[in-house]
């Protein structure tokens, strides 16, 4: 049984860091991928990196977040640097296996001003 599960979210300050990491059970995973949610807003894609290591992120967090995987953990990080008032959001971690995609429950992730 696969289980995703995300931890790391919580309150920051303006220009503050959070890491996020998600830690997927129950198979080996090709893709990691973080979204977002805010409210009253469409989930968009944050950022994602495949086995072999690549990687993508939306504009907006372009140069500010970092997305890493451990293979040997099953486990994807999202570093978040120089966060911003519109980066709060709920966190969600999905990994996909064999075309199938597996999501955790999410986390907060609030920036204060």
């Amino acid at each position: 049984q696969v289980h995703v599960v995300e931890s790391g979210g919580g309150l920051v300050q303006v220009g503050g860091s959070l890491r996020l990491s998600c830690a997927a059970s129950g198979s080996i995973f090709s893709i990691y991928a973080w979204y977002r949610q805010a409210p009253g807003k469409q989930r968009e894609l944050v950022a994602s990196i495949t086995r072999g290591g690549y990687t993508n992120y939306a504009d907006s967090v372009k140069g500010r977040f970092t997305i890493s995987r451990d293979a040997a953990k099953n486990t994807a990080d999202l570093r978040m640097n120089s966060l911003k008032p519109e980066d709060t959001a709920v966190y969600s971690c999905m990994a996909t296996v064999a075309g199938q995609q597996y999501w955790g429950r999410g986390t907060q992730v609030t920036v204060s001003s």
